[in-house]
């Protein structure tokens, strides 16, 4: 469903740069006063995220210059992603499960409103090195967190065939990662995976959530009865499986330490937004060398 509301969402908006084009040819406007309604109308939605970057810093004037650039990189990422990547892309690449594996396999977890197309570089080069993996799209899209784990359960599953003896790891972008919290709640025992890794996710909720009003949304919010009934039934061991990469621009989850679990392995990534998280080549290397650690770990055994 996120795939098909996307492809509708980017050809509505050509469409209306596409009007605005020849409404402005036809006006006799000239060339400047076109290009100036085409990036009102195509990219406007560039200088509304601004403020997202800079009211988290209103008071630290130090800060603005870095959130200026996380700003400037995440409209850039969002391009590539919402215009072609999620809508369009979702099922360029296929899962990879080859018979047999000596190496440990990764499942991947997207985030609120996106699809398995957010992972397209990261399954290039998980193809390339031999690993396999599975990038999910979660669906419902705007139902419960909960109603994931069944989906994730079978990948998992699917990636212990592929590598008999190495257990998987997990690596989820925002929601991603409370999907993969839920999970461990309903099937998870200890040394079933690897390692979790989360890549700005929400643990304890995020200030911006209350704006939603879908379920997954209202349970990202601060202090909500979903995120204190998941704590709760969480122990220290469990959090000790987690890295939690996370950034103070994130315009997403704010206050910025809510991306971070008590007693988890942590990694704060400067000047980065919060799709930006998902591309940055600290998190690529954290994840190879989580990848070479089991790959280590399995052989040995």
């Amino acid at each position: 469903m996120n795939a098909r509301l996307q492809q509708l969402l980017a050809l509505l908006r050509l469409a209306a740069c596409l009007t605005v084009l020849l409404w402005s040819w036809r006006a006799g406007q000239s060339i400047a006063e076109g290009l100036g309604w085409l990036l009102l109308v195509g990219w406007g939605w560039a200088a509304l995220m601004l403020p997202r970057f800079i009211f988290p810093h209103l008071l630290e004037p130090r800060r603005w210059l870095a959130a200026l650039h996380a700003w400037w990189i995440e409209v850039w990422i969002c391009e590539r992603l919402f215009s072609w990547q999620q809508p369009f892309a979702s099922q360029a690449l296929a899962d990879y499960l080859p018979e047999a594996c000596d190496k440990p396999g990764l499942l991947l977890l997207h985030g609120f409103s996106c699809n398995r197309g957010l992972w397209n570089p990261w399954m290039r080069l998980l193809r390339r090195r031999g690993n396999p993996f599975i990038a999910l799209t979660l669906e419902p899209a705007y139902g419960s967190i909960d109603a994931y784990a069944d989906s994730i359960e079978a990948a998992l599953q699917a990636l212990e065939r592929s590598s008999p003896g190495r257990p998987p790891l997990i690596v989820g972008h925002s929601m991603g990662g409370l999907a993969a919290r839920a999970w461990l709640r309903r099937y998870g025992r200890t040394g079933r995976v690897q390692a979790v890794v989360t890549l700005g996710t929400p643990h304890a909720g995020t200030a911006l959530a209350h704006l939603s009003h879908t379920t997954n949304g209202r349970q990202m919010r601060r202090d909500s009865p979903w995120l204190n009934g998941l704590a709760a039934h969480e122990s220290a061991a469990v959090y000790q499986q987690f890295d939690c990469v996370y950034s103070r621009e994130d315009q997403i989850v704010f206050p910025a330490e809510t991306a971070v679990l008590p007693g988890a392995r942590v990694s704060l990534l400067p000047h980065l937004g919060h799709l930006g998280l998902a591309f940055a080549p600290q998190s690529y290397a954290l994840v190879l060398q989580r990848l070479d650690e089991a790959e280590g770990l399995g052989a040995g055994r």
